[in-house]
């Protein structure tokens, strides 16, 4: 499975009063596993950021003024997520700045070309009901490193929540494939190579005395089907 973990930057927090999206970014997953085949772009958003977004995320106008439009990059970023399962947090406010810069552009909203999105915020609100559920608390929660988000970037911020996304997700599904995938190492190739010194215990007396009366017990309630005595007499 291909998954985009993804995150923006925007100028504020409403698309539909003309904010824009000034850095997107997505991490590739493929069986759950990181491909470093990653994308990062900051953009020019042809407009000022608000005073409490520019604090959130620091990236001036003047850094961004000669970055690409938004239409510049549109075709190489749908074909990198197109067919992929997105996983974003709180995927309500991402999806909607990138809509409203696929519709600038008469281009279909995202989820024609990603029909699938995660949103791990729902995700850790069903995991974690009652408590705080930021990308911070999160990472603290799962014994993530984020000692490098002093401002949020969307390219460390889609890195981070690739992290959490399979710490909150991991199940026994993924430790066997993971064990699937893994060489023999360790205990694992001495298994295989005979050098492990198995310990046997040997039932006691009573146990088999027990294990016997439970046979004849199932024989003659079967009507003498029991396969363990006929293994037995044979």
């Amino acid at each position: 499975m291909r998954q985009i973990v993804l995150d923006t930057e925007t100028t504020g927090l409403e698309a539909q009063l003309g904010h824009r999206i000034i850095e997107l970014a997505g991490v590739e997953l493929v069986n759950r596993r990181f491909t470093g085949n990653n994308f990062h772009r900051y953009l020019n958003p042809e407009r000022e950021s608000e005073a409490g977004a520019l604090e959130v995320h620091g990236l001036t106008s003047e850094f961004l003024r000669d970055k690409p439009r938004f239409r510049e990059i549109a075709e190489e970023f749908l074909d990198y997520v197109s067919g992929a399962e997105l996983v974003i947090h709180n995927s309500a406010f991402d999806v909607a700045f990138l809509n409203r810069e696929l519709d600038l552009l008469d281009l279909k909203p995202v989820t024609d070309y990603c029909p699938t999105i995660v949103d791990t915020l729902r995700l850790a609100k069903d995991l974690h009901p009652g408590k705080k559920n930021s990308l911070d608390a999160l990472c603290e929660r799962y014994q993530i490193d984020n000692s490098a988000r002093t401002l949020h970037g969307a390219l460390l911020d889609a890195q981070l929540l690739a992290e959490v996304y399979l710490a909150m997700t991991r199940g026994q599904e993924s430790l066997v494939m993971e064990v699937e995938a893994a060489p023999a190492s360790g205990a694992v190739a001495e298994a295989s190579a005979g050098k492990l010194d198995l310990v046997v215990v040997r039932a006691t007396e009573e146990e088999l005395a027990a294990h016997a009366q439970q046979l004849e017990e199932i024989d003659r309630t079967s009507g003498g089907l029991c396969l363990w005595k006929k293994l037995q007499g044979a």
